[in-house]
Protein backbone atom coordinates (compact mmCIF):
# COMPACT_ATOMS: atom_id res chain seq x y z
CA UNK A 1 0.00 0.00 0.00
CA UNK A 2 1.25 3.55 -0.56
CA UNK A 3 1.68 5.42 2.84
CA UNK A 4 -1.14 7.85 4.11
CA UNK A 5 -3.20 7.29 0.70
CA UNK A 6 -5.70 7.81 3.33
CA UNK A 7 -4.06 11.90 3.62
CA UNK A 8 -4.61 11.63 -0.77
CA UNK A 9 -8.13 10.53 -0.13
CA UNK A 10 -9.21 13.21 2.03
CA UNK A 11 -7.53 15.52 -0.11
CA UNK A 12 -9.52 14.98 -3.20
CA UNK A 13 -12.45 13.81 -1.42
CA UNK A 14 -13.08 17.47 0.40
CA UNK A 15 -12.05 18.90 -3.01
CA UNK A 16 -14.81 17.97 -4.79
CA UNK A 17 -18.23 19.60 -3.93
CA UNK A 18 -20.93 16.90 -2.77
CA UNK A 19 -24.01 19.41 -1.01
CA UNK A 20 -26.90 16.80 -0.88
CA UNK A 21 -28.59 16.35 -4.01
CA UNK A 22 -25.73 16.71 -6.29
CA UNK A 23 -23.49 13.72 -5.12
CA UNK A 24 -22.66 13.01 -8.88
CA UNK A 25 -18.88 13.66 -9.06
CA UNK A 26 -17.91 12.41 -6.35
CA UNK A 27 -19.72 8.70 -6.89
CA UNK A 28 -17.90 8.35 -9.99
CA UNK A 29 -14.38 9.20 -8.38
CA UNK A 30 -15.07 7.13 -5.60
CA UNK A 31 -15.96 4.67 -7.93
CA UNK A 32 -13.19 4.73 -9.97
CA UNK A 33 -10.53 4.53 -7.11
CA UNK A 34 -12.09 1.49 -6.00
CA UNK A 35 -11.92 0.08 -9.99
CA UNK A 36 -8.43 1.16 -9.83
CA UNK A 37 -7.56 -0.58 -7.13
CA UNK A 38 -8.74 -3.96 -9.09
CA UNK A 39 -11.87 -3.57 -7.01
CA UNK A 40 -15.88 -4.81 -8.24
CA UNK A 41 -18.07 -1.67 -7.85
CA UNK A 42 -21.74 -1.71 -8.56
CA UNK A 43 -23.40 2.14 -9.04
CA UNK A 44 -26.78 1.82 -7.07
CA UNK A 45 -28.97 4.82 -8.57
CA UNK A 46 -31.04 6.83 -6.01
CA UNK A 47 -33.40 8.66 -7.50
CA UNK A 48 -31.57 11.48 -9.12
CA UNK A 49 -29.42 12.21 -6.53
CA UNK A 50 -26.55 10.26 -7.74
CA UNK A 51 -25.43 6.89 -7.24
CA UNK A 52 -24.62 4.84 -3.73
CA UNK A 53 -21.16 2.92 -4.64
CA UNK A 54 -21.01 -0.46 -3.74
CA UNK A 55 -18.21 -3.13 -3.25
CA UNK A 56 -17.42 -6.21 -2.35
CA UNK A 57 -14.69 -8.55 -1.55
CA UNK A 58 -15.53 -12.40 -0.12
CA UNK A 59 -13.28 -13.76 2.53
CA UNK A 60 -14.71 -16.26 5.86
CA UNK A 61 -18.79 -16.45 7.15
CA UNK A 62 -19.07 -13.22 8.83
CA UNK A 63 -20.14 -10.31 6.59
CA UNK A 64 -19.15 -6.73 7.70
CA UNK A 65 -20.49 -3.46 5.85
CA UNK A 66 -18.30 -0.27 5.96
CA UNK A 67 -20.32 2.74 5.61
CA UNK A 68 -20.23 6.44 4.85
CA UNK A 69 -22.00 9.20 3.48
CA UNK A 70 -20.64 11.01 0.43
CA UNK A 71 -23.21 14.37 0.84
CA UNK A 72 -22.18 17.17 2.54
CA UNK A 73 -24.57 20.06 3.81
CA UNK A 74 -24.23 23.05 1.67
CA UNK A 75 -21.37 25.89 2.34
CA UNK A 76 -22.14 28.13 4.80
CA UNK A 77 -20.90 32.38 5.32
CA UNK A 78 -18.00 33.06 7.59
CA UNK A 79 -15.58 30.61 6.21
CA UNK A 80 -11.52 32.25 6.89
CA UNK A 81 -9.84 29.02 5.35
CA UNK A 82 -10.47 27.30 2.36
CA UNK A 83 -13.46 25.25 2.15
CA UNK A 84 -11.99 23.00 -0.56
CA UNK A 85 -9.12 21.78 1.91
CA UNK A 86 -6.50 23.71 3.53
CA UNK A 87 -4.18 21.96 6.48
CA UNK A 88 -2.93 23.41 9.52
CA UNK A 89 -1.08 21.51 11.76
CA UNK A 90 -2.85 18.55 12.53
CA UNK A 91 -6.26 20.17 11.33
CA UNK A 92 -7.25 19.48 7.95
CA UNK A 93 -10.06 22.67 7.14
CA UNK A 94 -12.56 21.98 4.50
CA UNK A 95 -16.24 21.61 4.02
CA UNK A 96 -17.59 18.02 5.27
CA UNK A 97 -13.86 16.89 6.15
CA UNK A 98 -14.68 16.07 9.28
CA UNK A 99 -18.64 15.03 7.98
CA UNK A 100 -17.88 12.93 7.00
CA UNK A 101 -15.14 12.72 4.42
CA UNK A 102 -12.42 11.98 7.21
CA UNK A 103 -13.90 9.03 7.80
CA UNK A 104 -14.54 8.17 4.37
CA UNK A 105 -11.40 8.28 3.66
CA UNK A 106 -10.60 6.09 6.14
CA UNK A 107 -12.47 3.43 5.59
CA UNK A 108 -12.16 3.93 1.50
CA UNK A 109 -8.02 3.13 2.12
CA UNK A 110 -8.51 0.76 4.80
CA UNK A 111 -11.19 -1.49 2.65
CA UNK A 112 -8.23 -1.36 0.11
CA UNK A 113 -5.87 -2.25 2.07
CA UNK A 114 -7.71 -5.37 3.68
CA UNK A 115 -8.62 -6.31 -0.21
CA UNK A 116 -4.76 -7.44 -0.85
CA UNK A 117 -4.75 -9.72 2.28
CA UNK A 118 -5.43 -13.63 1.47
CA UNK A 119 -9.28 -14.52 1.76
CA UNK A 120 -8.81 -16.50 4.66
CA UNK A 121 -7.64 -13.90 6.58
CA UNK A 122 -10.41 -11.58 6.44
CA UNK A 123 -14.41 -11.55 6.57
CA UNK A 124 -16.76 -11.04 3.82
CA UNK A 125 -16.37 -6.89 4.04
CA UNK A 126 -18.73 -4.71 1.33
CA UNK A 127 -18.16 -1.05 1.33
CA UNK A 128 -21.29 1.42 0.44
CA UNK A 129 -20.94 4.89 0.52
CA UNK A 130 -24.64 6.26 0.07
CA UNK A 131 -26.06 9.70 -1.20
CA UNK A 132 -28.30 12.03 0.86
CA UNK A 133 -27.59 11.32 4.17
CA UNK A 134 -28.02 14.82 5.20
CA UNK A 135 -31.64 15.21 3.49
CA UNK A 136 -33.72 12.36 3.64
CA UNK A 137 -31.55 9.12 4.08
CA UNK A 138 -32.79 8.19 0.42
CA UNK A 139 -29.24 6.50 -0.01
CA UNK A 140 -29.37 4.45 2.65
CA UNK A 141 -33.10 3.23 2.56
CA UNK A 142 -32.02 2.48 -0.89
CA UNK A 143 -29.04 0.32 0.22
CA UNK A 144 -32.01 -1.59 2.67
CA UNK A 145 -34.61 -1.61 0.52
CA UNK A 146 -32.77 -3.22 -2.68
CA UNK A 147 -31.21 -6.06 -0.16
CA UNK A 148 -28.07 -5.25 -1.45
CA UNK A 149 -26.83 -5.86 2.18
CA UNK A 150 -29.18 -8.11 3.74
CA UNK A 151 -26.28 -11.17 4.58
CA UNK A 152 -24.61 -8.04 6.88
CA UNK A 153 -23.89 -9.36 10.55
CA UNK A 154 -22.56 -5.69 11.61
CA UNK A 155 -22.47 -2.51 10.00
CA UNK A 156 -19.68 -0.42 11.04
CA UNK A 157 -20.33 3.70 10.39
CA UNK A 158 -16.93 6.24 9.88
CA UNK A 159 -19.26 9.01 11.00
CA UNK A 160 -17.06 11.36 13.59
CA UNK A 161 -17.26 10.22 16.47
CA UNK A 162 -14.24 11.57 18.34
CA UNK A 163 -12.53 8.24 18.64
CA UNK A 164 -15.56 7.14 20.95
CA UNK A 165 -17.42 3.89 20.23
CA UNK A 166 -21.21 4.82 19.32
CA UNK A 167 -23.79 2.10 20.34
CA UNK A 168 -27.04 3.54 19.70
CA UNK A 169 -28.60 6.82 18.80
CA UNK A 170 -32.15 8.70 19.75
CA UNK A 171 -34.47 8.52 16.77
CA UNK A 172 -36.67 11.25 15.74
CA UNK A 173 -40.17 11.85 14.40
CA UNK A 174 -41.13 15.52 12.94
CA UNK A 175 -44.45 16.89 13.71
CA UNK A 176 -47.08 19.25 11.18
CA UNK A 177 -49.14 21.11 13.48
CA UNK A 178 -51.84 23.28 11.44
CA UNK A 179 -54.09 25.71 13.76
CA UNK A 180 -57.15 27.13 12.32
CA UNK A 181 -58.47 30.02 14.10
CA UNK A 182 -61.19 32.35 13.99
CA UNK A 183 -60.87 35.57 12.07
CA UNK A 184 -61.79 38.71 13.38
CA UNK A 185 -61.05 42.83 13.33
CA UNK A 186 -57.51 42.92 14.88
CA UNK A 187 -58.94 46.08 17.11
CA UNK A 188 -61.50 43.63 18.87
CA UNK A 189 -59.40 40.45 19.21
CA UNK A 190 -61.63 39.23 21.82
CA UNK A 191 -63.91 38.38 18.82
CA UNK A 192 -61.54 36.54 17.13
CA UNK A 193 -59.38 33.03 17.47
CA UNK A 194 -55.54 34.55 16.81
CA UNK A 195 -53.91 30.88 15.89
CA UNK A 196 -50.79 32.61 15.40
CA UNK A 197 -50.73 33.47 19.36
CA UNK A 198 -52.83 29.99 19.95
CA UNK A 199 -49.91 27.46 18.39
CA UNK A 200 -47.34 29.60 19.77
CA UNK A 201 -48.57 28.80 23.12
CA UNK A 202 -48.46 25.03 22.28
CA UNK A 203 -45.22 24.65 20.84
CA UNK A 204 -43.45 27.15 23.73
CA UNK A 205 -44.92 24.19 26.19
CA UNK A 206 -44.37 21.08 24.65
CA UNK A 207 -40.41 21.07 25.64
CA UNK A 208 -42.12 21.12 29.04
CA UNK A 209 -43.82 17.87 28.32
CA UNK A 210 -42.40 14.67 30.78
CA UNK A 211 -40.73 12.57 28.73
CA UNK A 212 -39.72 9.27 28.37
CA UNK A 213 -36.26 8.48 29.72
CA UNK A 214 -33.67 5.60 28.32
CA UNK A 215 -30.95 4.37 30.18
CA UNK A 216 -28.50 4.71 27.58
CA UNK A 217 -30.40 7.04 25.12
CA UNK A 218 -31.04 9.82 28.06
CA UNK A 219 -34.75 11.80 27.69
CA UNK A 220 -36.70 12.55 24.03
CA UNK A 221 -36.55 16.68 23.33
CA UNK A 222 -38.84 19.14 21.51
CA UNK A 223 -38.08 21.56 19.33
CA UNK A 224 -39.61 24.08 16.38
CA UNK A 225 -38.00 24.34 13.43
CA UNK A 226 -40.46 26.50 11.74
CA UNK A 227 -43.74 28.49 12.35
CA UNK A 228 -45.87 30.93 10.16
CA UNK A 229 -48.71 32.69 10.06
CA UNK A 230 -49.97 35.79 9.11
CA UNK A 231 -53.02 38.51 8.97
CA UNK A 232 -55.08 39.73 5.87
CA UNK A 233 -54.87 43.25 7.15
CA UNK A 234 -56.11 44.37 9.99
CA UNK A 235 -57.37 41.17 11.19
CA UNK A 236 -57.12 38.40 13.95
CA UNK A 237 -54.90 35.49 11.51
CA UNK A 238 -57.16 32.33 11.11
CA UNK A 239 -54.32 29.84 10.03
CA UNK A 240 -50.82 29.11 11.45
CA UNK A 241 -48.54 26.30 11.16
CA UNK A 242 -45.75 24.80 12.45
CA UNK A 243 -42.67 22.10 11.93
CA UNK A 244 -41.47 20.65 14.92
CA UNK A 245 -39.06 17.68 15.94
CA UNK A 246 -39.31 15.48 17.65
CA UNK A 247 -36.65 13.15 19.12
CA UNK A 248 -37.63 9.85 20.86
CA UNK A 249 -35.79 7.31 23.44
CA UNK A 250 -36.77 3.85 22.86
CA UNK A 251 -40.65 3.28 24.16
CA UNK A 252 -41.89 6.87 22.24
CA UNK A 253 -44.05 6.01 18.76
CA UNK A 254 -45.88 7.96 16.66
CA UNK A 255 -49.13 7.29 19.45
CA UNK A 256 -47.73 8.56 22.16
CA UNK A 257 -46.40 11.73 20.54
CA UNK A 258 -49.68 12.24 19.26
CA UNK A 259 -51.52 11.72 22.72
CA UNK A 260 -48.71 13.91 24.70
CA UNK A 261 -49.62 16.56 22.18
CA UNK A 262 -53.12 16.63 22.86
CA UNK A 263 -52.85 16.10 26.22
CA UNK A 264 -51.00 19.25 25.78
CA UNK A 265 -53.33 21.53 23.50
CA UNK A 266 -56.27 20.04 26.40
CA UNK A 267 -54.43 21.42 29.85
CA UNK A 268 -53.87 24.93 28.18
CA UNK A 269 -56.88 24.80 26.95
CA UNK A 270 -55.92 25.61 23.40
CA UNK A 271 -58.83 27.24 21.86
CA UNK A 272 -57.82 27.12 18.32
CA UNK A 273 -58.61 23.69 15.97
CA UNK A 274 -55.04 22.20 15.91
CA UNK A 275 -54.49 19.39 13.39
CA UNK A 276 -51.92 17.30 14.44
CA UNK A 277 -49.96 14.99 11.93
CA UNK A 278 -46.61 13.50 10.74
CA UNK A 279 -44.50 15.65 8.60
CA UNK A 280 -44.61 14.21 5.44
CA UNK A 281 -41.46 12.91 3.99
CA UNK A 282 -39.83 10.51 1.44
CA UNK A 283 -38.46 7.65 3.39
CA UNK A 284 -39.56 6.25 6.44
CA UNK A 285 -39.09 7.38 10.00
CA UNK A 286 -35.77 6.85 12.12
CA UNK A 287 -36.73 5.22 15.05
CA UNK A 288 -34.00 4.77 17.96
CA UNK A 289 -31.40 1.98 18.25
CA UNK A 290 -29.11 0.28 21.13
CA UNK A 291 -26.27 -1.90 20.52
CA UNK A 292 -25.80 -4.23 23.62
CA UNK A 293 -22.73 -3.23 25.88
CA UNK A 294 -21.59 -6.84 25.21
CA UNK A 295 -22.46 -7.17 21.74
CA UNK A 296 -19.25 -9.45 20.24
CA UNK A 297 -18.32 -6.69 17.76
CA UNK A 298 -17.96 -4.11 19.74
CA UNK A 299 -15.84 -5.36 22.42
CA UNK A 300 -13.88 -6.44 19.72
CA UNK A 301 -13.36 -2.86 18.50
CA UNK A 302 -12.92 -1.67 21.76
CA UNK A 303 -10.07 -4.48 22.29
CA UNK A 304 -8.45 -3.97 19.15
CA UNK A 305 -8.32 -0.03 19.53
CA UNK A 306 -6.50 -0.55 23.05
CA UNK A 307 -4.23 -2.71 22.03
CA UNK A 308 -2.73 -0.17 18.83
CA UNK A 309 -3.22 2.94 21.12
CA UNK A 310 -3.17 1.93 24.60
CA UNK A 311 -6.38 3.04 26.22
CA UNK A 312 -9.85 1.82 25.45
CA UNK A 313 -12.42 4.00 23.68
CA UNK A 314 -15.35 5.54 25.34
CA UNK A 315 -18.66 4.35 24.49
CA UNK A 316 -21.12 6.70 23.74
CA UNK A 317 -24.64 7.44 22.63
CA UNK A 318 -26.20 9.56 19.79
CA UNK A 319 -28.31 12.80 20.59
CA UNK A 320 -29.29 13.00 17.15
CA UNK A 321 -30.25 10.78 13.76
CA UNK A 322 -28.31 9.68 10.88
CA UNK A 323 -28.09 6.74 8.27
CA UNK A 324 -27.10 4.58 11.63
CA UNK A 325 -30.60 4.68 12.34
CA UNK A 326 -31.77 3.23 9.48
CA UNK A 327 -29.48 -0.11 9.67
CA UNK A 328 -29.62 -0.54 13.52
CA UNK A 329 -33.12 -0.39 13.70
CA UNK A 330 -34.71 -1.55 9.50
CA UNK A 331 -31.45 -3.52 8.84
CA UNK A 332 -31.75 -5.38 12.25
CA UNK A 333 -28.10 -6.03 12.85
CA UNK A 334 -25.31 -4.40 15.19
CA UNK A 335 -24.76 -0.67 14.14
CA UNK A 336 -21.73 0.60 15.62
CA UNK A 337 -19.98 4.47 14.78
CA UNK A 338 -16.70 5.05 15.10
CA UNK A 339 -14.62 8.09 13.32
CA UNK A 340 -12.17 10.63 13.59
CA UNK A 341 -12.06 13.72 15.76
CA UNK A 342 -12.90 16.82 14.41
CA UNK A 343 -15.21 20.03 14.59
CA UNK A 344 -17.29 22.74 13.51
CA UNK A 345 -19.57 20.12 11.59
CA UNK A 346 -22.15 22.02 9.05
CA UNK A 347 -20.34 25.33 9.98
CA UNK A 348 -17.53 27.40 8.97
CA UNK A 349 -13.89 26.19 9.45
CA UNK A 350 -14.73 22.84 9.50
CA UNK A 351 -12.01 20.54 10.34
CA UNK A 352 -10.58 17.02 10.95
CA UNK A 353 -7.76 16.02 12.97
CA UNK A 354 -5.47 13.78 10.04
CA UNK A 355 -3.75 11.96 12.77
CA UNK A 356 -6.94 11.09 14.06
CA UNK A 357 -7.89 9.32 10.72
CA UNK A 358 -4.49 7.98 10.44
CA UNK A 359 -5.73 6.33 13.93
CA UNK A 360 -8.85 5.48 12.94
CA UNK A 361 -7.84 3.97 9.07
CA UNK A 362 -5.21 1.85 11.26
CA UNK A 363 -8.07 0.47 13.53
CA UNK A 364 -10.80 -0.44 11.07
CA UNK A 365 -7.79 -2.67 9.27
CA UNK A 366 -6.59 -4.62 12.13
CA UNK A 367 -10.32 -4.93 13.08
CA UNK A 368 -10.99 -6.77 9.64
CA UNK A 369 -7.69 -8.60 10.22
CA UNK A 370 -9.34 -9.74 13.56
CA UNK A 371 -12.47 -10.45 12.61
CA UNK A 372 -10.64 -12.44 9.72
CA UNK A 373 -8.66 -14.94 12.46
CA UNK A 374 -10.93 -17.68 13.08
CA UNK A 375 -11.40 -16.75 16.71
CA UNK A 376 -12.35 -13.32 15.44
CA UNK A 377 -15.15 -14.61 12.63
CA UNK A 378 -17.59 -14.31 15.98
CA UNK A 379 -19.93 -17.12 14.48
Amino acid sequence: MVKRVWDELLRKLVSIPSRFGEEGRVSQFIGSYLEEHGLPVEYQEVEGFGSNVISRIKGKRTTVVLNGHMDTVGLSDGWTRNPWGEVEGDRFYGLGSADMKGGLAAIISAFVEVSELPRRKRPTVVFTAVVDEEGYSRGAWRLIESGSIKDADVVFVAEPTNEAVMLGARGRFVLHLKAHGRKAHAARPEEGINAIEELSRLTSYLPTVRMKTHRRLGRGSYCTLYIHGEADGLSVPDYAEAIVDRHVVIGEDWERIEAEVRAAMEKLGIKANIEVSRFNRPTPEMPPYVVRDNNRFASTLIRVYKSLWGEEPRKTYGKSVGDFNYFGAYLGVPTIVFGPRGSNWHAADEWVSLSSVQRVQRTYVELMKTLGTSRGTLT
